[in-house]
């Protein structure tokens, strides 16, 4: 009896199919990437934080991003990282575990949509109300934004998981490389009805809300560009939604794709591989974008990296004056 007990608690993921071959390049350009994606996205929260001349509501909305970027990565890629060298029979999870990832990717992919959302209302303001932006766009206001575009995704992936948990269990193999909401209720056999019902009407309001706002955002900013005569802030304004507008179609693209990919058959094992991008290709594009297309923090990355080799280049030369003595 016990060992039914513990046999019904582990989940077998089949995961990525990766040859014997490509084992090592496929971890070594996963790791890579999470590196990365953990070293540019911390660094840039940690920039913003220190600089006194960045700590403004835009660079503060962005540490939103870089935080559930590292977030989002942490939940996946590590797991993949250690499934690479193990046999696809032998990748096995504790359904409680599995649980907890299935929340935690979730909860990237709707934190993903509303702070976009947030980013574009503090646009939106900037542009469209420059006179009153310093008093909308407030300490408070920012601490209000953020809370709401963590707290309302937070709340609906818990529903979302409730109603999953609540379901018995008649199987015990999950297909996709990671774990999902859609593949935890497809080990039960009981009526999957209202997981259906909440499922497809929380997503509708996630990306409804998401695509709603961003483009009404946008039209806004679009008709104000063109009622001004201000070529300086229409091309400020055009660099600064330029940014944000690249960084909303990146996500979406990551996000439907493998949708569009696991309708067909022929295309399962590349369906997987695009789920999994999701978690990976917007964390790390993000900093990217941003840190190439913000004047501001361009400047400040670029003046850090000048002070580091201008203190690497005294300690040397110190060292050497040292070595003649």
């Amino acid at each position: 009896m016990e060992n039914q007990t513990l046999n019904a608690d582990v989940i077998m993921i089949e995961g990525l199919k990766v040859s014997p071959q490509a084992s090592v390049p496929t971890f070594a350009l996963l790791l890579l990437i999470y590196t990365f994606i953990m070293v540019s996205n911390i660094s840039l929260v940690v920039l913003i934080s220190l600089e006194r001349s960045l700590q403004e509501p835009m660079y503060l909305l962005l540490c939103n991003m870089s935080v559930n970027d590292v977030f989002g990565a942490t939940a996946i890629v590590p797991r993949l990282l250690g499934d690479v060298f193990t046999p696809i029979t032998e990748r096995c999870v504790h359904y409680i575990d599995c649980v907890i990832q299935a929340f935690a990717s979730h909860f990237h992919a709707g934190t993903s949509h509303t702070v976009l959302m947030i980013m574009a209302f503090d646009r939106c303001v900037a542009i469209c109300n420059p006179l009153r932006y310093a008093t909308i766009m407030t300490n408070r206001m920012v601490v209000k934004l953020s809370v709401g575009a963590w707290a309302v995704p937070f709340i609906l992936v818990a529903i979302l998981l409730g109603l999953t948990i609540r379901l018995t269990r008649c199987r015990r193999v999950i297909i996709n490389p990671f774990c999902d909401n859609a593949s935890l209720f497809k080990l039960s056999c009981q009526n999957l009805m209202i997981n259906h019902i909440y499922g497809l009407g929380s997503a509708v309001l996630i990306l409804g809300s998401s695509l709603g706002s961003i483009a009404i955002t946008y039209l806004r900013i679009s008709m104000v560009c063109l009622s001004s005569k201000n070529k300086v802030l229409n091309s400020r304004a055009l660099q600064t939604c330029a940014t944000h507008l690249v960084v909303y179609l990146i996500m979406l693209v990551s996000s439907f794709t493998p949708m569009i990919m696991h309708r067909r058959t022929a295309w399962a094992n590349s369906g997987k591989v695009a789920s999994v991008m999701f978690h990976i290709i917007p964390p790390t594009m993000n900093p990217i974008i941003y840190g190439l297309q913000c004047k501001d923090l361009r400047q400040k990355i670029v003046a850090v990296f000048h002070r580091s080799k201008v203190r690497d280049w005294k300690s040397d030369a110190g060292r050497k004056n040292l070595h003649r003595k």
